[in-house]
């Protein structure tokens, strides 16, 4: 185990002489000293250091004696003679066995300090110094350190070697302490406050770039928008109206659902649904055009530019401006078309409305009396029919009566059986009588040849009218076949007789229904002339046109936020 050589203790004795004494007048130092190795001449210089670090500390130098002869020794290993001749090694292991000394080490510590090198240890120092080609234990190197420039000498030259220095004032408010290593704590909290430094920083520009891009998107076009509509925007007069369609009857016209709502706003709420629909579509703007000149009105230069009309504006083009100025509703639950008008002059727009109003009540007598029309004539066409298929039905039994010899055949059939059975009777009493006559031991031949002769003159009857029946009955013509036909006739005639019964009956009661169902418009609210502007509601529209602005930029952040979170993922 080898020991690390102690390096040699040295002083510095000073003459008599001042300190500001030539060098010649100087003592020289004894041979002895100049054959000192580089070792014995690190520890004087790195003393040297220690030194003028002290003479810093202190604000004034007195001046003192000259300095005498230094006397500098070798280490033991350069006195022994073991120093490696060559190139220094640059192996830790090789570092550590030369047997430097703190304060060898501390200079070098510096010197790689000095260079920007980051060394982990003062073993490290030196190896990564001598891996630059810089060797720390030569004399320019450490004098480097200790010699201060010469405030003789101009201002950038650099200091002359071996130059003699003097003592030096410290500057007022400088402290000169020796360069240090930090502490793993101070060099974090160092970085910590860095970093901190680093996001505040950060942050600032961040929040810079958000104001920018909300001045540019939101601010700006919002102070637009409201410059607009304090300082251009034509103002608008508002004409508001309301008006119910209704019923002649209120309740009771007819059975089931429909009865039931006949007497409610939903019983014309598909007639309020047309109104309005007809109110707000490009032919009552036309018609208001030709009656009043609406295109005409918006085109006057007074106007504000998004407002006005072009000299010549489509039919389109107007429509769009009759849609944002005619506005319409209809209230299911009251039954209520609310109507607002807005024109540049008050008494424009009241006008405009009262000419919308006329136009809508003739739309509602126009449906009803189509509706009625259609009614009443569907059940006038039925009465018709039924009329015409009845005059038919007659015709057809008077041809059939007038076909026969007789016009009743079915009486003359009943009468022929009539007869037939009375003289049945009759032929029947006859031949009682005629065996009663018989019955006597001795009967009355006169009597008896008399109920025989009426008994053969009743046969002879009968057979007759049998013969008659027989023919009445018999082919195509026969009284019976006529009386089918006749009957047939009869009952088809009975049948269209109540069938035109019926029609009678609906067509009085769809025209009683058609008066009940006649609707009408009334005017709950008449148009009034504003004597204040109602639009632009300046700061509403202002407002909203903010949270517009706003809930753009917003999307369009959020949108490209996601993108690009999904792109770098």
């Amino acid at each position: 185990m080898t020991t690390k050589p102690k390096a040699s203790k040295f002083r510095v004795r000073r003459s008599g002489t001042t300190a500001g004494q030539p060098a010649a007048a100087r003592p020289v130092p004894p041979p002895g000293a100049a054959q000192a190795g580089a070792g014995a001449l690190s520890a004087s210089v790195a003393s040297a250091a220690s030194a003028a670090s002290a003479a810093a500390d202190s604000a004034t130098v007195k001046p003192t004696a000259a300095d005498e002869p230094v006397i500098i020794k070798e280490p033991a290993a350069a006195q022994s003679g073991n120093a490696k001749p060559g190139k220094p090694s640059t192996n830790l292991d090789d570092i550590r066995k030369e047997g430097l000394t703190g304060r060898q080490l501390r200079l070098a510590r510096r010197i790689a300090q000095k260079n920007n090198l980051a060394a982990t240890s003062d073993f490290d120092a030196v190896r990564q110094l001598r891996l630059k080609g810089i060797d720390p234990f030569q004399r320019a190197n450490m004098l480097e350190l200790v010699v201060q420039p010469n405030k003789a000498q101009p201002t950038g030259s650099p200091p002359a070697p071996g130059g003699v220095q003097l003592p030096q004032t410290v500057p007022v408010g400088k402290i000169s302490l020796p360069a240090q290593e930090l502490s793993p704590a101070e060099r974090r909290n160092r970085e910590i406050k860095q970093i901190q430094r680093d996001i505040a920083r950060r942050r600032r520009r961040r929040l810079l770039l958000l104001g920018a891009r909300l001045a540019f998107f939101v601010m700006l076009p919002t102070l637009l928008a409201g410059y607009y509509f304090y300082s251009v925007a034509t103002p608008m007069y508002a004409a508001k109206s309301e008006f119910l369609v209704l019923k002649a009857d209120s309740a009771g016209s007819g059975g089931g659902l429909g009865g039931l709502l006949s007497g409610t706003q939903f019983a014309t709420s598909q007639d309020s649904i047309a109104v309005q629909s007809y109110l707000q579509s490009k032919e009552a703007m036309l018609r208001l055009d030709r009656e009043i000149g609406f295109k005409s009105h918006f085109t006057q230069e007074w106007i504000d530019p998004i407002q006005r009309l072009n000299d010549n504006p489509t039919n389109e083009e107007a429509y769009k401006t009759y849609s944002r100025h005619v506005k319409i509703g209809y209230d299911p639950t009251e039954g209520v078309v609310r109507m607002e008008v807005t024109a540049a002059d008050p008494q424009i727009s009241a006008e405009f409305s009262r000419k919308l109003i006329s136009y809508a009540q003739e739309k509602v007598n126009q449906l009803s009396v189509q509706k009625r029309s259609d009614q009443v004539g569907d059940a006038e066409t039925a009465l018709e029919m039924a009329e015409e298929k009845r005059r038919n039905a007659q015709e057809t039994l008077v041809r059939l009566q007038q076909r026969g010899t007789v016009l009743d055949p079915e009486g003359v059939i009943m009468s022929l059986r009539s007869q037939i059975s009375t003289f049945e009777l009759q032929r029947q009493e006859k031949e009682l009588e005629l065996a009663a006559l018989l019955d006597n031991t001795r009967p009355n031949q006169a009597k008896v040849d008399g109920a025989r002769a009426d008994i053969a003159r009743l046969n002879s009857l009968i057979q007759r009218l049998n013969d008659r029946m027989i023919d009445a009955s018999a082919g195509e013509n026969s009284l019976a076949s006529l009386t089918v036909q006749i009957q047939m006739a009869q009952a088809d005639l009975a049948t269209r007789d109540l069938m035109l019964q019926s029609a009678l009956q609906q067509v009085e009661q769809t025209r009683m229904e058609a008066n009940r169902q006649v609707r009408y418009l009334t005017t709950a609210v008449e148009p009034v002339p504003s004597e204040e502007a109602t639009y632009p509601r300046r700061f509403e529209n202002t407002i909203l046109a903010f949270l517009i602005f706003s809930g753009i930029y917003l999307m369009c952040s959020l949108t490209a936020s996601i993108l690009r979170e999904q792109v770098s993922s």
